[in-house]
């Protein structure tokens, strides 16, 4: 026995601190390889094994210090694609990576806006798209530093988003205005980028379109939440504040909206997407918020990523390639023939082909019926068959067998008497050695038992010794880990802290040389203001000495009247002279206001050039956009004729979607018409809504001319001739708009009077039977459930009505197998009525949970093939009652066999199986209805196989064993018996391997005509549910097998998983 050795502490501690610190060097190794693979010059994408190695690195380290410590070295200036898949990297660091990344980015705010102004002044085209991404990610930063309730990844629920908007309606007004903004900068990355790209479906194949597209899926994934934010936000306010207030919100959502989904169609077009992300799709209008009952009508879009396959791998195909059966394109030329004739141009009569090509059709429907019970009544009975010479086989094994053993058993009994007497002698001998030895050996055992007893003391102590040892390693280590932290944030706080303080020893510097500048300056005006006052100071003493001077003068002019007389006549000549002066100055005035009022009005006859030469810009624009309609939808008419598009085709359904967008693209034509009208500067929104237009219309035309090569020649003829009249009448609608004289009344009266006709037709065409199977689907699936639980109900009143008729007819041991085996089967059905019971309230749950706003029946319209599989499965199972009630009415009557009583066990255990497997496919994983369906299930199986027990323990009870007496045979007899016993067994195990060929050819014949019923509907919630099938909607009566694939069978042999007897 191995002894555990206790490892010293000493070097533990010593394996542990070098453990760490190699730990901490592979750590630092493995991110500097992955950013340096994921952030590189090369035009590709970013690849996502290496993005996922950064993003653990940061829940690793609970932080971004690592990343940051190498992305501060990368030269972001040097190379466009450099910064921007560093971008691309940050974004899904910041969405994926550990809630710590957030404040580690905040602290490189600086450096991210240094990168986006740099690119931002370059004109490169990858540059332009870093300004943008970066301006996006310090928005984005700023949000959720901000507002730290909604995670980098915007995954929120309703209720957190309620108490972050609380009750304030400004706080309200606040957040939505910041979501607008979020998704304002989101929307612009994706606009520059299809911007620059060639949005066909062959482009996005390279790796250096895909290099732009990769950062794309991130913004989509925040798209969908801020979209969904945006519209409870703007119900909260529109509760809150009257509809004038917020008119401003509306149109801006309105146009998010617009962009949002345009975004979203575009990229769920493209191939790239289709592989790595699944795109939701948005209403055709945006939210009524005028209207408070539309938010329950509000579905959150939900972005779906894909499980990623390995990269090793070969990539999926893109498209699914299907087998065909070879004789499809005999039957389909030869269909082709029928209705458009033979090739040398002779002509039947069409209706009549239909009419005949419709009884062929119910023909082979019926013949296929027949098939399918006759299949199935084939199945049933080759099982009765197998399972009856399996018992015959192995009651030749059993015979043979026994055989061989009462031939050894003489051959032993003889040796045994000759030992027996040898052995009586010598036992007695050993007797008395064996009492001392376990006398002995029981004294050993004990104080072995002792020693073990102190062994396991001593070896528990160890354990919780070294458990101790190992806590207190743990946290040594978490404690060294903490202050590594600390040690790298002290690090970078001093970073920090030093650059501000350098910043502020700089921003200290230049006030500093200001404040001198303006010292220098206000003694400059000091200087002037003491000279001035010594002037002033000089001028005063000047203006005394004149004083005295007049004074003195005065003195003289009174005594000089002449003298007086001669002044005033200067003063009167100063006083004209000043006149001429002032009048001089008067004229000089005029002639400059003359001057400025001619300056003016040349000013005004520019500014009314410019507006009339905008016009005439505008006009020209629009000029140039009519004649690029005019091309479109010229090309699109000639398509009509054109021979070469007769082998194009297309569905109703189609041709109605594309005419519904073309007349709903009318509606924004006559706005931008009218607006341009109001204001003939501004042509962008008419530009815009012609080009819709023109491509809508365009693709209508050529669609109804797809569509009318498979419809009948008089819808086909209508078709062709209302498409022709919907591209003249658009032509002459273009043809006003390029005339000033006739743009102010040209009206799309007659354009929508032609797309109504299209749609018309196009309703026309569409199959007729489709809505009103999808509308019954719905309530066969209650109908079945309910006649499944009659079926059940029924077959446990007949069984207990064929338990009191066998007690009253049979006795003995007859009635003892008889109720035993009506018990059984009754015990089963039981667990099967339960089991439907659990299945129809699972069944509530799934469509209350799944169908949201819509009604049951749509909802099981949506999810048809799940509602087939449902339908199939409870057929099968009142089908498997039907048939286990017959069963035991047959043995307990004497005319039937037990095989078939076990092989009915198997298939309504099956049944069953099918059944939960239906149910299950759309419940969730913590239902309760689930669990307790699953138990059902499991019981069902126990009474499937108590059934079944008690048939073979009957039937061995019942039939009478013949005795085999083999004591007056001769050796020579008895190998001739044993030679002929061998060659009845090879013969009937080979006719038993030919029943069970033959039976699991007519099982696969079966499955091929039933037609294989997917129950599992993974993409119902993205696609159209498919036409539901005839045999589906057709109720066979509960005493015939249903002839519907079962999704959860085996075409084997053996009994169907999950059912174990």
């Amino acid at each position: 026995m191995n002894s555990i050795k206790s490892v010293p502490a000493r070097v533990l501690s010593r394996r542990g601190g070098h453990s760490l610190e190699a730990e901490r060097e592979q750590f630092d190794k493995s991110q500097a390889i992955s950013i340096s693979k994921a952030i590189n010059n090369q035009e590709a994408p970013v690849k996502e094994k290496h993005a996922r190695r950064i993003i653990l690195g940061t829940h690793h380290e609970k932080g971004a210090f690592t990343f940051w410590s190498y992305a501060i070295g990368l030269p972001l200036p040097s190379s466009a694609i450099l910064s921007w898949k560093f971008c691309h990297v940050l974004h899904k660091v910041l969405r994926d990576g550990h809630p710590n990344v957030l404040q580690d980015c905040q602290r490189y705010r600086s450096n991210i806006r240094e990168t986006g102004d740099l690119w931002g002044h370059l004109h490169d085209r990858y540059g332009q798209l870093v300004s943008i991404y970066t301006r996006l990610l310090l928005t984005k930063i700023s949000f959720h530093v901000k507002h730290p309730e909604f995670p980098p990844g915007l995954e929120v629920s309703d209720e957190v988003l309620e108490k972050t908007a609380g009750t304030d309606v400004n706080n309200i007004f606040q957040l939505t205005v910041e979501l607008f903004d979020y998704l304002d900068w989101e929307l612009k990355l994706s606009e520059s980028v299809f911007r620059q790209l060639n949005t066909s479906m062959a482009v996005s194949q390279m790796s250096a379109v895909q290099c732009r597209l990769a950062p794309l899926i991130q913004v989509i994934q925040d798209c969908s939440h801020l979209y969904h934010y945006a519209v409870k936000l703007m119900f909260k306010l529109h509760s809150c504040l009257p509809a004038d207030t917020l008119q401003g919100h509306r149109d801006r959502f309105h146009e998010q909206f617009r962009s949002l989904k345009n975004f979203f169609k575009k990229a769920s077009d493209m191939l790239y997407f289709k592989r790595l992300i699944q795109i939701p799709r948005l209403p055709e209008s945006p939210p009524n918020f005028l209207r408070a009952s539309a938010l329950a009508e509000h579905v959150k879009p939900v972005v779906v990523i894909p499980e990623e396959a390995p990269e090793d791998e070969e990539p999926e195909n893109l498209i699914e390639i299907s087998t065909v059966s070879t004789t499809e394109p005999q039957i389909t030329s030869d269909m082709f023939e029928q209705t458009f004739g033979p090739p040398n141009g002779i002509r039947d009569d069409r209706d009549a082909q239909i009419e005949s090509l419709k009884k062929e059709v119910e023909m082979l429907r019926a013949e296929m019926e027949k098939i399918k019970l006759e299949a199935q009544r084939y199945i049933t009975q080759l099982k009765a068959q197998v399972n009856s010479l399996e018992g015959e086989v192995e009651e030749q094994r059993k015979q043979k067998q026994k055989a061989l053993v009462d031939n050894e058993q003489l051959r032993d009994e003889l040796e045994r008497l000759q030992r027996v007497k040898q052995d009586s002698d010598r036992s007695q001998r050993l007797c008395a050695e064996a009492e001392k030895k376990a006398s002995a050996t029981e004294i050993r055992y004990t104080k072995l038992k002792e020693k073990h007893s102190e062994l396991i003391n001593i070896h528990a102590e160890l354990l919780r010794k070294n458990a101790d040892t190992a806590k207190q390693l743990t946290v040594t280590q978490q404690s060294q880990e903490e202050v590594a932290r600390v040690k790298e944030q002290l690090a970078f706080q001093v970073e920090q802290v030093k650059r501000e303080a350098e910043m502020k020893l700089e921003d200290q510097s230049v006030q500093l040389e200001q404040l001198r500048q303006e010292l220098d300056t206000r003694r400059d005006e000091l200087d002037q203001a003491q000279h001035s006052l010594s002037h002033a100071k000089q001028a005063s003493t000047e203006l005394s000495a004149q004083v005295e001077a007049l004074q003195a003068e005065k003195e003289v002019l009174r005594r000089s009247v002449s003298e007086k007389e001669c002044e005033l006549l200067s003063a009167r000549g100063l006083i004209e002279e000043k006149e001429l002066q002032r009048s001089q100055e008067v004229d000089k005035a005029t002639r400059e206001i003359h001057e400025l009022q001619g300056r003016l009005l040349e000013k005004s006859n520019q500014e009314q050039s410019l507006q009339q030469k905008l016009l005439d810009e505008q006009f020209s624009i629009l000029q140039e956009t009519v004649r690029e309609a005019e091309d479109i939808l010229r090309d699109a008419v000639a398509k009509l004729d054109d021979p070469l598009h007769v082998r194009c085709t297309s569905s109703p359904d189609y041709l109605l979607s594309r005419a519904q967008a073309a007349l709903e693209s009318t509606g924004s034509l006559e706005n931008g018409h009218a607006q341009y009208v109001a204001s003939m500067a501004d042509a962008a929104g008419l530009v815009g809504a012609l080009a819709l237009f023109a491509h809508l219309m365009a693709d209508t035309i050529v669609n109804g001319s797809a569509t009318s090569h498979l419809a009948p020649t008089d819808h086909a003829d209508r078709l062709t001739e209302t498409c022709r009249d919907c591209g003249q009448q658009s032509l002459d609608y273009l043809g006003k708009l390029k005339d000033k004289q006739t743009l102010g009344c040209a009206e799309l009266g007659d354009v929508r009077r032609a797309l109504q006709g299209v749609l018309q037709l196009a309703q026309e065409l569409r199959p007729k039977s489709l809505d009103i199977k999808q509308e019954e689907l719905g309530d066969m699936v209650e109908k079945e459930m309910a006649s499944t639980s009659e079926a059940i109900e029924d077959a446990v009143r007949r069984i207990e009505e064929m338990m009191s008729q066998a007690r009253n007819e049979s006795s003995g041991v007859k009635l003892e197998v008889n109720e035993r085996i009506l018990n059984s089967c009754t015990d089963l059905m039981k667990a099967i009525r339960l089991l439907v019971m659990t299945s129809t309230n699972l069944q509530k749950e799934i469509v209350e949970s799944g169908r949201g706003a819509a009604t049951t029946q749509e909802f099981y319209a949506k999810n048809s093939r799940w509602t087939e599989g449902l339908i199939s499965a409870s057929k099968a199972v009142g089908w498997g009652a039907t048939q286990l009630v017959e069963a035991a009415d047959r043995v307990v009557l004497h005319t039937g066999k037990y095989e078939e009583l076990i092989v009915c066990s198997h298939e309504i255990a099956a049944s069953t199986a099918q059944l939960v497997a239906a149910s299950k496919v759309k419940a969730e994983k913590n239902s309760r209805n689930l669990g307790r369906l699953q138990e059902c299930s499991r019981n069902v199986n126990e009474m499937a196989a108590n059934v079944v027990a008690s048939t073979k323990s009957g039937q061995e009870q019942i039939e009478e064993k013949d005795t085999m007496d083999f004591s007056g045979m001769s050796l020579i007899k008895l190998k001739k018996e044993e030679m002929e016993t061998q060659v009845k067994v090879l013969e009937l195990e080979k006719r038993l391997e030919g029943e069970r060929v033959r039976l699991g050819e007519l099982r696969k014949q079966h499955y091929a005509l039933a037609g294989p019923c997917d129950v599992a509907e993974d993409d119902g919630d993205a696609k159209p549910a498919p036409t539901p099938r005839r045999g589906i909607l057709k109720k066979p009566p509960l005493t015939q097998k249903p002839g519907h694939g079962e999704p959860e069978r085996d075409a084997g042999l053996d009994a169907p998983p999950g059912v174990n007897f």
